[in-house]
């Protein structure tokens, strides 16, 4: 009778004995990218905040949409707070600088352009500003940033005030238009109104004797 190691030579197979260090090593286990987590969490804070508001989500809600543990919220943003007021500074980030000499561009921007991400920073805001400390830390974001840029730009005296209040205006026209839908502002003749809204920026933007002199002077 005929050995298994018989029957196994006769069918022409070949054993092969392995010893464990021929046996392939275990995949390392994947680094995190800590710049892509951070990022994922940013976008993804932004989009809940903007449309759930500060006070409608919490940290679990935006790791769960991020895809990560929660914890990584605090590692990488410290807390709460800390992860709204740089979701904060990215939505305030791209800002229009209404200067006299761009002042033409940025009220036919405010009246025609359809950047999306204007509306977004809008309702960023409103869904957030009834919870103090959210209002506090966005202003501080304008205080900081926005408004330091545009007053740093304007030219005259008063240039922090009539930054604040260029902003002012800038906001309330992404309001009415882009959240409220006003009908006069996303009319076939909306155009028409950009020279008015020109005038408006203008009378704020450039220095006060310069604003005075009449036209043509």
């Amino acid at each position: 009778m005929s050995s298994p190691v018989d029957m196994q030579a006769r069918r022409g197979s070949t054993l092969v004995v392995m010893s464990q260090d021929d046996l392939p090593s275990p995949a390392a286990p994947r680094r995190r990218d800590a710049a892509a987590t951070r990022t994922a969490i940013l976008h993804a804070a932004r989009e809940e905040f903007t449309q759930r508001g500060y006070d409608g989500v919490g940290v679990r809600e935006i790791a769960r949409t991020a895809g990560v543990d929660p914890r990584l919220i605090g590692r990488y943003f410290g807390s709460k707070e800390g992860l709204f007021a740089e979701v904060v500074d990215l939505a305030y980030e791209k800002s229009l600088i209404m200067t006299p000499e761009l002042n033409a561009q940025a009220a036919r921007e405010l009246l025609t352009g359809t950047d999306k991400s204007a509306e977004a920073g809008m309702l960023l805001t409103l869904r957030s500003a009834a919870n103090p400390r959210a209002a506090a830390i966005m202003r501080d974001s304008i205080e900081r940033n926005y408004q330091r840029r545009l007053a740093d730009a304007l030219p005259g005296t008063d240039t922090t005030s009539r930054a604040a209040l260029l902003i002012a205006i800038c906001a309330g026209v992404i309001l009415d238009r882009m959240l409220l839908g006003h009908s006069a502002l996303n009319s076939p003749d909306t155009e028409s109104l950009i020279p008015y809204l020109h005038a408006a920026l203008d009378a704020v933007a450039k220095a006060p004797a310069q604003a005075a002199e009449p036209a043509g002077s």
